[in-house]
């Protein structure tokens, strides 16, 4: 299905896009900056490469809205569970495990339960401001990817919690086992976009080539049996898809069972990615109060570092990492 729009703006008014359609459609901007990204949304016959262009009077707009996809009477919505963390009247934090998918998609099998379905197969209450298929997500991780995820049971909480999102008074504190030491800690600076080569791929792309800024903090936390690899914390200061990965990539690094972005070790020996979203603070939508929410590892994780490095990890969690990144630590040569 297709749909055209004539910009009805006054002479001289300037409209960013995303907010324009998110307006005329009657859709959240996260379901504008979706359709965007997969190039279904076009400017005067041009394609539209991101949500801040500017729309102007007259303007014409077409959306290539994709085919409607329905899942099959016989689909078997939900067979596993999903630990949880933290859960009050308002919000839920949750353990998400490795191969989940968080929500819907327009590249998933529709009948692939995901963690969208597992919340809804609870009864829970959720926020809608993302739509139907995203009830409750205030943020994603990737399939791949395990541990905190924080969801939202009602629209002002959901409001809350995307608005530190944006300002970073939310923020992960990650995990990850790459395939080489770093020489030092290190801040990666650099925009991220769609890889224009390989569509399954994000890459590092000019700001003016439609990528978007991005920033992340690596820290080195410990060194592998034979010095080969190492586990690493990385905090985000921006939340571009596939941040971590591409600016590991970006420093010659990879995580080992990452294949997606350039791991080339024995796949089949290795289940899943060894990324961890280990801690997510925020302060409650309610009280007010900071809290810090750590997940546990995932099993796969947690037995290959105990297989390669020595390193106790008491109750398969390492913890406190937040405290490595606290003013003042003198191990701290990146301090914020």
């Amino acid at each position: 299905m297709t749909k055209d729009l004539i910009a009805n703006l006054e002479i001289g008014d300037e409209v960013r896009l995303d907010i324009y359609l998110s307006k005329e459609l009657n859709v959240s901007r996260n379901q504008i900056e979706k359709l965007i990204e997969n190039n279904h949304v076009f400017i005067n016959n041009k394609l539209a490469n991101k949500g801040g262009l500017k729309i102007k009077k007259d303007d014409f707009i077409l959306i290539n809205f994709p085919e409607e996809k329905k899942r099959s009477e016989n689909f078997n919505l939900v067979d596993f569970d999903v630990p949880i963390l933290y859960e009050d009247e308002y919000l839920l934090v949750l353990n998400k495990p490795s191969g989940l998918v968080v929500h819907e998609a327009s590249s998933l099998d529709l009948n692939e339960p995901t963690l969208v379905d597992w919340l809804k197969s609870k009864n829970y209450s959720l926020s809608t401001l993302n739509g139907d298929e995203r009830h409750g997500i205030v943020h994603r991780l990737d399939r791949g990817t395990t541990g905190a995820i924080v969801v939202a049971k009602d629209n002002k909480t959901h409001s809350i919690l995307s608005e530190q999102l944006q300002d970073r008074t939310m923020g992960r504190y990650y995990i990850a086992v790459i395939n080489k030491p770093l020489k030092e800690d290190i801040i990666v600076d650099a925009p991220i976009g769609r890889n224009p080569i390989n569509r399954l791929q994000m890459a590092v792309v000019d700001i003016e080539k439609g990528g978007r800024s991005a920033k992340t903090l690596f820290k080195k936390y410990s060194t592998s049996n034979n010095n080969l690899e190492e586990i690493i914390v990385a905090k985000l200061y921006s939340g571009r898809t596939h941040q971590i990965r591409v600016h590991l990539k970006e420093i010659g690094r990879n995580i080992i069972g990452d294949d997606l972005y350039g791991f080339k070790k024995d796949r089949a020996k290795i289940d899943t990615i060894m990324l961890h979203a280990n801690t997510l603070y925020f302060r409650h939508p309610k009280t007010d109060e900071i809290l810090f929410i750590e997940a546990e590892l995932g099993f796969d994780i947690s037995k290959y570092i105990k297989n390669n490095f020595n390193l106790e990890i008491k109750d398969e969690k390492i913890k406190n990492i937040h405290n490595l990144f606290r003013v003042g630590n003198s191990n701290n040569r990146l301090s914020i």
